[in-house]
C-alpha cells in the first residue's frame, strides 16, 4: 500500500521498535511507497511512513533492498555530504562513512552481514539515522 509521507519533525525524532516477523507489511508498504516516489527518493525509514519499526529500503540499482532492524557494525573514511529528504524541505550536511558494515534481517527473516560503500552506504547510513530519530 502507497503510504502518505510523513513530514511531522517530533513524530520523526523518535526512536523506532524493533521490528518482529509480524511486521512484513512495513516492508511491503516502503516497498510501495518508494515506487510511488522513485523519481525523487531513494530510500525510506518506517517512520518517514508513520510506523516506528526498525525498517528500511534501500534502492540499489535494480532492486530495491528492505532490511529490518539494520545494526551499523561498522564504518570507516568519514566524508562530509549534502543530503536532503522526503520528509523535510531543503538540504542539509551530515558526516557519513565511505565504507560500512551492516547486519540485518531479509523478509524472509534471514540474517545477512554485508559490507557496501559510496552512494549506497550513505542511503543505508541516511535511512537508519532516522530510526534513532536523528533527522539531517
Amino acid at each position: 500500500m502507497i503510504r502518505p509521507v510523513v513530514r511531522d519533525a517530533f513524530f520523526l525524532g523518535q526512536k523506532s521498535e524493533p521490528a518482529t516477523p509480524d511486521d512484513a507489511s512495513v516492508g511491503r508498504d516502503l516497498r510501495d511507497t518508494l515506487r510511488a516516489n522513485r523519481e525523487r527518493c531513494v530510500g525510506m525509514a518506517a517512520n518517514m511512513i508513520g510506523m516506528k519499526k526498525r525498517v528500511i529500503i534501500v534502492n540499489m540499482g535494480p532492486v530495491d533492498v528492505v532490511m529490518y532492524n539494520p545494526v551499523l557494525l561498522g564504518g570507516d573514511s568519514p566524508y562530509e555530504a549534502e543530503e536532503g529528504c522526503l520528509s523535510l524541505d531543503g538540504v542539509r550536511r551530515a558526516t557519513r562513512y565511505q565504507r560500512i558494515e551492516v547486519e540485518y534481517r531479509d523478509d524472509r527473516w534471514r540474517k545477512h552481514r554485508q559490507a557496501y560503500a559510496g552512494w549506497i552506504a550513505q542511503i543505508i547510513q541516511h535511512e537508519m539515522d532516522h530510526l534513532e530519530g536523528i533527522l539531517i
